[in-house]
């Protein structure tokens, strides 16, 4: 049996099914995402385990215990907020505390417990700072020390790095993946956002209208579809035929499927292109290596590999 199993797990409100039968196993120190667009039930699905929202119908397992009887203070979880809710009052150190003392853990260890997850965060220096003293990204290291220094079995994070900008998300991604990796701890993160969800799990739960549409690692997800859903939420996709091809794996050549260069926009690292053919409008995603590329208006030839 898994760790944690979520078991034909529902929630109504009014005539509103928010979360319809939800089956779930997840493995000890695995990191879950619960990923898909707003209204999809991956919150209400959070809460349910946390205990903020009652099930209409299933189970949550936690060990072959019936967690859905145990009081949310009691489940021994550890959950980071999207907003963090840190006390502003209270310094670094007493905001990572607060849960300990709860707990009734006596002083020392108390001390310790705090000190040695401040390091693991890389905020032991900040441990006299109050939150309004510190950075987005110092603030979400808090949170996080908060949630984990009672040791709890599940970590919870609902949309933790959405408040934060472009490439301090990005730095924070490679940070939560390594602490995590770190500490062992199992996670299940919400998201809404594909990129972060892919780079951070070992599994995705791929959501909408409240129904699971694919689980599954996210290189298999992304290669390999279930739905025409989960192809089109995973990042952009062309129907060529009958077969879904990733705008990456479509490359120009000599000969092959004819066309017109429609729109080229420059990223950075990767050209954009629009380019109409007999097939309709298709999307074509190629490395910046510096080469030249066709121009807009431009007759190509487009050539690719099934997904």
């Amino acid at each position: 049996m898994s760790f944690l199993v979520l078991e034909n797990l529902s929630k109504r409100f009014g005539s509103h099914l928010a979360v319809d039968n939800l089956c779930l196993g997840v493995e000890k120190g695995e990191f879950v995402s619960l990923l898909g667009p707003s209204g999809c039930g991956k919150t209400t699905t959070l809460q349910m385990i946390a205990g903020f929202v009652e099930p209409s119908g299933g189970a949550v397992r936690l060990e072959g215990r019936d967690l859905l009887a145990i009081k949310p203070a009691r489940r021994g979880l550890g959950i980071v907020f999207q907003s963090y809710a840190l006390f502003p009052h209270m310094t670094v150190a007493e905001n990572v505390a607060f849960g300990l003392e709860m707990q009734g853990v006596a002083p020392a260890e108390r001390a310790r417990r705090v000190g040695e997850t401040l390091e693991l965060v890389g905020l032991a220096a900040f441990a006299g700072r109050f939150p309004r003293q510190l950075s987005g990204g110092q603030q979400q290291r808090v949170a996080l020390a908060r949630a984990l220094v009672i040791r709890p079995q599940i970590l919870l994070l609902d949309e933790p790095l959405s408040n934060l900008d472009a490439k301090l998300r990005e730095e924070m991604q490679i940070e939560l993946r390594q602490i995590q990796r770190s500490v062992g701890t199992t996670t299940i993160l919400v998201t809404h956002d594909q990129a972060e969800a892919m780079a951070l799990s070992d599994r995705l739960v791929v959501m909408n209208h409240g129904r699971v549409e694919q689980i599954g690692a996210p290189h298999e997800a992304y290669e390999r579809p279930a739905t025409a859903f989960v192809a089109g939420f995973l990042g952009r996709t062309n129907v060529l035929n009958g077969a879904t091809v990733r705008p990456e794996k479509i490359a120009f050549a000599a000969s092959g499927l004819g066309g017109t260069v429609r729109t080229r926009v420059f990223q950075g690292n990767h050209w954009l292109y629009q380019v109409e053919t007999p097939s309709g409008l298709v999307t074509v995603i190629r490395q910046n290596s510096g080469e030249p590329m066709p121009a807009e208006g431009e007759t190509v030839r487009l050539v690719w590999g099934t997904t």
